[in-house]
């Protein structure tokens, strides 16, 4: 191969279009017209003498020397990526940069609403766009660039990614107010009587860790309805008798709203942390944003 053919914003494009795996999205991605990328495709079939990528049902698929590049390719291109970012002079008042952030709607209440409002003041042309966490989905998210950031429970299999101990989080039980019974929840065998509320956010489910330690004591509890959501069971509970657990930070600021009381033989809890991939580890506005939102939780 003829070194001298080899032009770098050919190989930001095969990584683009190995990723994307469609032309069109691959052109969205690095910020090119869907004509110059199939141009730079065709330039790169060229160069390898291959096809690298053919049609299928849906899309393209890779070729086996394809499949042989995409390793080296990210790997070599990544280390690029973080040789110049290490170079970069970062001011928070003047950078404009986008962060991308997977959480639940949980976490997007609790952590990143009061950090758009904290970045108007200190960084105005930096932009957040949320995305719905996707656990199955998150570390090749991460890695492909898809998402800068997660804030979220770690996953056992995602050892691989870097993490940042933000909050634990507990629960605690609510109910309309002056609900006549919520007290109750106090033991286990009251908690089991009381109808309740849950949420599943994978959706249709009807248990959850919770009911493992109600089972472990004997009980059962009474469940009639799963929420997608904790941010619309305030809404479902009120003007009734049902209760929910919900997590603590979440009706903080709105306890004056509701009855709730604290669910002493719970021990379930679960923590909150920032993840993030080798890939952003060295970018300074990367690590200026987790800064901001490590510093935001332990303020408060």
């Amino acid at each position: 191969m003829d070194m001298k053919r080899i032009d770098l914003n050919l190989l930001v494009s095969l990584e683009a279009l190995l990723v994307e795996r469609n032309v069109t999205r691959a052109a969205a991605r690095i910020h090119m017209s869907q004509p110059a990328l199939s141009a730079q495709l065709n330039r790169l079939r060229d160069l390898f003498k291959d096809p690298l990528l053919v049609p299928a049902h849906r899309g393209m698929v890779p070729t086996a020397k394809a499949l042989e590049l995409i390793g080296p390719l990210r790997a070599s291109l990544d280390q690029l990526r973080g040789t110049l970012q290490g170079h970069d002079s970062f001011s928070p008042a003047t950078a404009e940069l986008t962060v991308s952030i997977a959480c639940t709607d949980y976490v997007e209440a609790v952590v990143v609403a009061p950090l758009i409002v904290a970045l108007r003041d200190k960084a105005p042309n930096i932009r957040l766009a949320v995305h719905r966490l996707a656990p199955v989905r998150l570390a090749q998210q991460l890695a492909d660039g898809d998402i800068d950031l997660a804030i979220a429970t770690p996953d056992a299999g995602q050892a691989h990614l870097r993490t940042r101990h933000l909050f634990e989080e507990s629960y605690i039980l609510i109910g309309r107010p002056g609900h006549p019974r919520i007290t109750e929840g106090v033991t286990p065998s009251g908690f089991a009587g009381l109808e309740q509320v849950i949420v599943s956010p994978s959706g249709g489910g009807f248990s959850t860790p919770v009911d493992l330690t109600l089972e472990a004591l004997g009980y059962s509890r009474n469940i009639v309805a799963s929420a997608a959501s904790f941010l619309v069971i305030p809404a479902i509970i009120a003007g009734n008798d049902l209760v929910a657990l919900v997590p603590r930070r979440l009706m903080r600021s709105r306890l004056s709203e509701v009855a709730w009381i604290d669910v002493p033989w719970l021990t379930e809890r679960f923590q909150v942390k920032l993840i993030w991939h080798e890939r952003t580890h060295g970018h300074q506005g990367q690590q200026w944003i987790r800064e901001q939102i490590h510093d935001l939780l332990n303020a408060t």
